[in-house]
């Protein structure tokens, strides 16, 4: 029997999203996970129109697994000299670590000009063209699509340590040990879409809530954390939520099946949840 197939169709975005603000910004806001899975990163969204001077950035958000700003300029059109300045000045208004830029198509100027940025700059600043499509098959509803044109060279700006150099034998193992986290959660789990470790004795996951994070860590006293931490940016908020978590905890425990060590941490602005266990790097890597 022969098999008929569907036609896949590129669709005008302009038919989904007329004005970039007022609609493309708020969705793209919306589905920042789905962008942060495509390019392999755990971003977590802060804030739309954000403010740089007299202008305003499309969306701020965080990279969690570097703990550095993400900046993300947006249009509907191909790229353009417009956008780049835009681009750039937003990145050194905030300090950016991850820049974005985001378009239905790419000119090769602009592709080649991320890829100049990405050759040239330090190892904690990397730059992202990435094309969004539509696509429909036959008559169906449209389905998005990000795909990356540039992006970092990651052995050049992820194997290296912060000074340049080959990163320690301590945290190479860190990255050993997070990367095999990282890909079984991805993979076997589907909890992340995140793909590459670093160098680091923490790894902190996106929970789905701006400013409430899962978190692994190697802690003192040779001690292994798994936690949910509390830092939406206010101290006071912050102890709210955990308040209002640590009233329920006897419920929470038994959903969990056992057990959390409840750190309200009134000496720091955060405060997190989580549980203990005995480990270290060198017991869960290096097998000494």
């Amino acid at each position: 029997m022969t098999q008929e197939f569907g036609e896949i169709k590129l669709v005008d975005i302009r038919e989904i999203w007329e004005d970039e603000a007022k609609e493309f910004t708020p969705w793209l806001a919306e589905n920042i996970g789905r962008l942060g899975e495509a390019l392999g990163l755990e971003l977590e969204l802060r804030s739309t129109e954000a403010p740089v001077g007299g202008f305003a950035l499309d969306i701020l958000a965080h990279d969690l697994n570097r703990d550095r700003p993400v900046v993300i300029e947006n249009q509907l059109s191909a790229t353009n000299h417009d956008h780049l300045g835009k681009l750039l000045t937003y990145a050194s208004g905030y300090d950016a670590g991850i820049v974005i830029w985001i378009a239905p198509e790419f000119r090769d100027e602009h592709r080649q000009a991320l890829d100049w940025l990405n050759q040239h700059t330090d190892n904690n600043t990397d730059f992202f063209g990435v094309i969004v499509e539509l696509l429909k098959i036959d008559d169906s509803r449209p389905a998005f699509r990000f795909t990356h044109v540039a992006a970092p060279n990651e052995w050049r700006k992820d194997r290296v340590g912060p000074a340049g150099g080959q990163p320690s034998a301590r945290a190479e193992a860190y990255r050993t040990f997070f990367q095999e986290l990282v890909d079984e959660l991805r993979e076997q789990h589907r909890f992340t879409g995140a793909r590459l470790a670093q160098p680091h004795n923490w790894y902190s996951f996106a929970s789905g809530f701006a400013g409430i994070t899962y978190g692994a860590a190697f802690v003192q006293n040779d001690r292994v954390r798994a936690e949910v931490y509390i830092d939406v940016g206010e101290e006071c908020r912050n102890k709210e939520i955990f308040d209002s978590l640590a009233k329920a905890s006897a419920e929470l425990e038994v959903q969990f099946g056992e057990k959390l060590v409840w750190e309200r941490l009134d000496e720091k602005r955060a405060s997190r949840a989580g549980v203990y266990r005995l480990g270290n790097i060198e017991m869960s890597v290096m097998g000494q």
